[in-house]
């Protein structure tokens, strides 16, 4: 038999999903696959009842239904601070997921070189393999997960066509600032650069903090792909909705690769979600209150346990410290923890280009009374799992 393709042979399946699978097989707390294991928003619920019963069953319009696309150009017009056209510069895809491959493909020829700061989703990497890219990698620095301007201009000088940037970031919770934001656009400018922006946790963010669209920055409308999805902001990751905006001649182009790739998004959950999109500032206030109450709940239940972490500034993980135990894989380690102690956890290596192995990502978008559950579980972590 000849040869399989050899895209995929530097990249594993993903190792977030894994582990929940490794969840289901010990029967641990899933805190490794950040989704939430509480309702969307009663109103998307009761549409969505609605339009079980309605016309809605077959193809929309291929880069998205009219009316969700003037929904969201309502919305994030409002956001980002200029008129969007719900016609020109909008794509629906199927989650975020597709969102980023669409951007990718849509400016990336093969051989091009994309940025991306580590750590990192783990998708990123294999989106520019796939796309044909080859990525350059440059470290974020802990605690605060800040960036050196000379490593990111070094990257610069090797001419990549794009940057992903993710912010309010995954894993690590950082949200980038204003200034920082400036610095990049600056280097975006003067090497001439698009910006692929992942801005998924957009509406959680911790004070003091405050999530800054990049394409809002002065010039930066012209070369910034924005990629979101609305999984995270109405707690409906099932539904796979996702979109990109951005200048009308970059749209054009996504929506031909958007059109090859999967067609279009569920008709019947775009029209769904649209009760969603016409949400109040209300909704978005109590969003940050909830998750704000979720972390500091978490926070405090790790600081009792005395277990080291980082302290998000947006998005809902925490990267835990496992180094006291001694362990050369985390992945193994994190197996043991589902197995010996009950909760579910991604090694915190699937997310570095670095040699890190002392880190494993938690999340808390969950139940309070499912996030007491797993602190109750890891109280017992240096009893169940012994130093090495």
């Amino acid at each position: 038999m000849p040869e399989l393709s050899g895209r995929t042979q530097t990249f594993t399946d993903s190792v977030i999903r894994r582990m929940t699978r490794v969840s289901l097989q010990y029967g641990a707390v899933n805190l490794s696959q950040g989704f939430p294991d509480f309702e969307p928003p009663k109103e998307l619920l009761t549409r969505l009842a609605e339009v079980s019963g309605e016309d809605f069953h077959q193809y929309s319009i291929t880069w998205g239904a009219q009316n969700f696309r003037e929904a969201l150009a309502e919305k994030q017009s409002r956001l980002m601070g200029r008129e969007i056209d719900p016609n020109s510069e909008i794509v629906v895809t199927c989650g975020s997921t597709e969102a980023m491959m669409a951007a990718m493909m849509t400016v990336a020829n093969p051989g091009d070189k994309v940025i991306v700061f580590s750590p990192f989703y783990e998708n990123y990497g294999a989106d520019t393999i796939l796309s044909g890219a080859v990525p350059i990698y440059v470290p974020l620095y802990p605690p605060e997960f800040n960036f050196h301007p000379d490593e990111l201009e070094a990257a610069f000088r090797q001419r990549p066509k794009a940057l992903i940037l993710c912010n309010p970031s995954n894993p690590c919770g950082k949200v980038f600032t204003r200034d920082e934001l400036l610095v990049i656009a600056d280097m975006a400018r003067r090497y001439d650069t698009f910006v692929i922006t992942d801005e998924v946790y957009e509406h959680i963010v911790y004070e003091p903090n405050r999530h800054v669209y990049f394409a809002s920055l002065p010039g930066m409308w012209e070369r910034t792909i924005s990629c979101s999805s609305l999984s995270k902001t109405y707690s409906i990751t099932g539904w796979r909705l996702g979109y990109i905006i951005a200048p009308a001649p970059i749209v054009e182009v996504a929506k031909k690769v958007h059109d090859f790739l999967t067609v279009g998004a569920a008709a019947p959950l775009q029209e769904a979600a649209v009760t969603g999109l016409k949400f109040g500032d209300e909704y978005y206030r109590e969003l940050q209150e909830k998750y704000t109450g979720k972390r500091n709940l978490f926070l405090k239940g790790l600081d009792d346990i005395g277990i080291v972490h980082t302290v998000p500034q947006g998005a809902y993980y925490v990267l835990l410290d496992i180094s006291e135990f001694g362990f050369e894989s985390d992945l193994e380690f994190c197996h043991v923890l589902a197995r010996d102690v009950g909760v579910g956890a991604v090694p915190g290596s699937s997310f570095f280009r670095e040699n890190v192995n002392h880190l494993i990502r938690l999340h808390f978008a969950k139940k309070d009374e499912t996030l007491y559950e797993a602190l109750n579980r890891l109280e017992g972590i240096r009893r169940k799992i012994p130093a090495r």
